[in-house]
């Protein structure tokens, strides 16, 4: 099972909220949030397979090469550990697709979804990049690959600190496990046309740092064709804006939450048809 650590508050009736990391990351890029969230919600954190402490989870699982939904049920085995029936997530790059994934696999779960610099299209750019990654991933050391990926999607000196970050937590990752996620890229385009052309309706907020100029305009379409869907700019940051700006995060993040969280149980009580949330 994956490596996870939950924060419960003593109010047994407080909603549960769930985060997840990004691909090379680990649920200590959080660490800007959890003060802000522990204050309100029950958490829980996880560390997806071969990042942070659940390295071990490879040796474990059956499976050399995995994809996406194996990914995500990793984190539906933690809720059913933790009897966690619903709760909201929030995501970052990567980890936004494992949470758009998690609506697809178990919507009943999902109370809502935050998706933090959300990967919703891969442009030309992000084609490119993905191409000339699989061309030389056999060739050029795998932190060479990161570190330049990084700085595309991140290149901005104000963006340095998350940059340092995810760099600083790829260097964790074996390489072997590495090239296991990289494998994911072949599919990516088509699950991410799937998720445009299907909506969930489960209430939704994109949180965009302005900057974010790699996947900020797709999330700027995306809006427009999917029903309870939200997008908030958050000003002066780039593609990792929990970390850029946590404190706009956390504020429009958390009042999201408590919003959905107040309306599902209006909605419960009065026993009408809910979206996705009750």
């Amino acid at each position: 099972m994956l490596h996870y650590k939950t924060y419960e508050l003593p109010d047994t009736d407080a909603p549960w909220v769930v985060f997840v990391h990004g691909a090379g990351g680990s649920s200590s890029i959080w660490f800007l949030q959890i003060k802000e969230f522990i204050k309100h919600f029950n958490v829980l954190l996880v560390d997806l397979r071969g990042h942070g402490k659940s390295k071990h989870i490879v040796t474990f699982k059956e499976d050399r090469h995995y994809n996406f939904e194996d990914i995500t049920r990793d984190i539906i085995e933690v809720l059913d550990e933790l009897h966690i029936d619903k709760a909201h997530f929030i995501g970052i790059s990567l980890g936004t697709i494992l949470i758009r994934n998690m609506s697809e696999i178990a919507p009943d779960r999902v109370s809502s979804m935050i998706m933090g610099g959300a990967i919703i299209r891969l442009n030309i750019r992000a084609k490119v990049l993905v191409t000339l990654g699989n061309m030389f991933k056999r060739v050029v050391p795998y932190m060479w690959l990161y570190s330049f990926f990084a700085w595309i999607i991140m290149p901005r000196e104000r963006h340095k600190k998350s940059r340092l970050l995810f760099v600083n937590e790829a260097k964790k990752v074996a390489q072997k496990e590495f090239m296991r996620w990289f494998r994911l890229t072949y599919e990516l385009t088509p699950l991410l046309k799937y998720f445009e052309e299907k909506d969930t309706g489960i209430p939704t907020l994109y949180l965009m740092g302005e900057e974010d100029h790699m996947f900020l305009p797709a999330v700027r379409l995306i809006i427009t064709r999917h029903t309870n869907s939200w997008l908030e700019v958050i000003s002066d940051s780039g593609h990792v804006c929990n970390v850029d700006q946590p404190r706009e995060f956390n504020s429009r993040a958390i009042a999201f939450v408590k919003k959905m969280d107040t309306i599902s149980a209006r909605e419960c009580e009065a026993g009408l048809p809910q979206l996705a949330v009750c």
